[in-house]
């Protein structure tokens, strides 16, 4: 059996939402120490930040910060699934479900760090969130209790804004047709359309809506994998060439799609999302790909980036063999630098195509279908023959291509 906690100091993962505000007064009332934590992986404006801020003092916790790990996001994640063209379901970029992970470690450092005996968080039963957060806690904090009052209660929106009112916080709790989540990969949204399995979302439910008809050339400059420069933009950091991107698309409403997969409990799920800059570099980056790398590479790096994404989406980043996949990813990226030419157009774009110095088309060894100077049809003749040697003895044994 183990101790009970010797304090009652508790980390709240605080996003300033009904559920999380019940959790911060909720849990002041059985006595806990309520620290607010609102970890920001690149989804929330200052404003916003500020606008949270203020809630959780309105809601008298202990202490609230503020910790950004945007870089750490990018760095030890977003550029891998760029490296990997990661789309779940091939549509899906994984635009939230990526950033939970490192909203969750940053938690668990934190309380850590302040030796809370306690962290706590929002999730209902019903989601992906609850696995994503528990997991991350349960490894590196196994001594620290995890609270989940929402989950453990089993809550109505109504109760919850029931005990807040008596506990004197009344505010407009009235809650959104749409559920948005905004992030640096991506804005998820979801509403009665992606609980059916027929409807499509309407144009309003998106964040963005068509502003842009004028038909836009773009070019995206890659160094080994990443994106570094827009136009004539050449950005410090990719962060910053990734929001510039999205700004210059998202006014043509690109970028939506709906998800259809499996949730870690096993459920079916629906989402729709938009997402602009992630998938046009995803796709840029791939065609760059397609240009610079060998056969083997390409294939063997979409096998491992696979894997990868599918095992993110679970919430199994502290899994090993993602250390192992990441190294994998960047070395295939060595040669994958040059420009992407894309054509912006309302709701959707076009590749035009790339500039390389690695370019494996080059014309000094022949042109696809036109020429060649690397071979002789004599050479030919002579691949081919022992190419189909394999086939030839399979076929002369068991001929069944010789039957009427």
């Amino acid at each position: 059996m183990t101790d009970q906690p010797t304090n009652k100091k508790l980390v709240l993962a605080f996003s300033g939402g009904l559920d999380t505000s019940y959790c911060a007064k909720y849990l002041a009332a059985q006595g806990y120490e309520v620290h607010s934590v609102i970890v920001n992986t690149g989804g929330f404006s200052d404003e916003e930040l500020k606008d949270i801020a203020d809630r959780a003092h309105l809601l008298e916790v202990k202490d609230h910060q503020v910790i950004d790990k945007t870089d750490n996001f990018y760095h030890q994640c977003l550029k891998y699934l760029i490296f990997g063209n990661v789309l779940r379901n091939h549509t899906y970029p994984l635009s939230v479900s990526a950033e939970r992970v490192f909203q969750a470690l940053a938690i668990v450092q934190y309380a850590k760090k302040m030796g809370a005996s306690y962290v706590a968080h929002g999730s209902t039963g019903a989601g992906n969130d609850q696995v994503r957060f528990d997991f991350i806690f349960q490894v590196l904090a196994p001594d620290i209790k995890i609270i989940t009052p929402i989950r453990d209660l089993q809550l109505s929106r109504q109760q919850e804004m029931d005990f807040l009112k008596e506990q004197g916080i009344e505010l407009n709790w009235e809650k959104a047709k749409y559920s948005i989540n905004k992030g640096l990969w991506g804005t998820s949204v979801g509403g009665q359309e992606t609980l059916t399995s027929d409807q499509a979302l309407p144009e309003d439910a998106y964040p963005h809506q068509l502003e842009q008809q004028e038909l836009k050339d773009v070019s995206l400059r890659f160094e080994k994998g990443e994106l570094v420069g827009v136009d004539d933009q050449k950005f410090a950091n990719s962060v910053d060439a990734i929001r510039y991107l999205d700004a210059l698309a998202s006014p043509y409403a690109i970028g939506r799609d709906v998800h259809v997969g499996d949730t870690i409990i096993g459920i079916k799920g629906r989402v729709g999302f938009e997402a602009a800059a992630p998938l046009i570099i995803l796709k840029a980056h791939q065609l760059l790909e397609k240009h610079v790398l060998s056969k083997w590479q390409f294939y063997w790096k979409d096998q491992q980036a696979t894997w990868y994404g599918m095992m993110l989406h679970e919430g199994q980043y502290l899994d090993p063999v993602m250390r192992n996949i990441e190294k994998f990813m960047e070395s295939t990226q060595e040669n994958v630098t040059g420009t992407v030419g894309i054509k912006l157009m309302p709701y959707r774009f076009e590749l035009k195509g790339i500039a390389s110095p690695h370019d494996l088309m080059a014309s000094k060894f022949g042109q696809y279908g036109e020429m060649n100077k690397a071979w002789s049809g004599e050479d030919v003749k002579g691949f081919t023959k022992i190419l189909a040697n394999p086939a030839q003895i399979y076929y002369a044994v068991n001929s069944p291509y010789d039957q009427d």
